[in-house]
């Protein structure tokens, strides 16, 4: 019997994983959207990670991570890789730690905009390494987006979740 719980628990983290990976294409997909800072997203591939954080456990949630920064590093580039990792640990992290909080006041929408923010943040520092200190001029408008976009991602975890957990057996 525990072989199988494990082998189902590898399964749905390679769906988890492979929704993320498809979230995030469709995504660059998109191209700018008029109105939002450049290179701004909603995050919605953050919803597997965050799924798989609340229900996996936050090494689940940092191997999608991971395997999201590595998926931006081979299709956009070492540049675009590294700030999908640093942007995505970072954030993870504090949505794992968020999570696991048992009284956590912030609810699932507050976690997302806490992940988004934090996920900017990551972001900015490896621009700031790459390049100078102007890029903090871009905090306030990335941080202005971030609340939307950690809305989104929160509620739309709030919606998934029940689901995702009868797919685990959960009730």
């Amino acid at each position: 019997m525990e072989r199988k719980s494990r082998a189902k628990q590898v399964a749905l983290l390679g769906m988890l994983g492979a929704v993320a990976i498809v979230l995030s294409w469709l995504e660059g997909m998109l191209g700018p959207v008029p109105g939002l800072p450049p290179g701004a997203k909603l995050g919605l591939s953050n919803v597997a990670t965050m799924l798989a954080a609340s229900t996996m456990g936050p090494g689940s949630a940092m191997a999608i991570a991971l395997l999201k920064g590595l998926f931006a590093g081979l299709t956009r580039g070492l540049t675009a890789g590294l700030m999908s990792l640093s942007g995505g640990l970072l954030s993870t992290g504090v949505v794992c730690l968020l999570l696991w909080w048992k009284r956590c006041p912030l609810g699932y929408i507050g976690i997302g905009i806490a992940g988004a923010v934090c996920h900017n943040l990551g972001q900015l520092m490896v621009s700031f390494l790459l390049t100078n200190a102007a890029v903090f001029a871009y905090l306030p408008f990335l941080l202005l987006f971030a609340l939307p976009a950690g809305a989104v991602t929160g509620l739309t975890l709030y919606i998934l979740l029940p689901a995702f957990s009868r797919l685990r057996g959960e009730r």
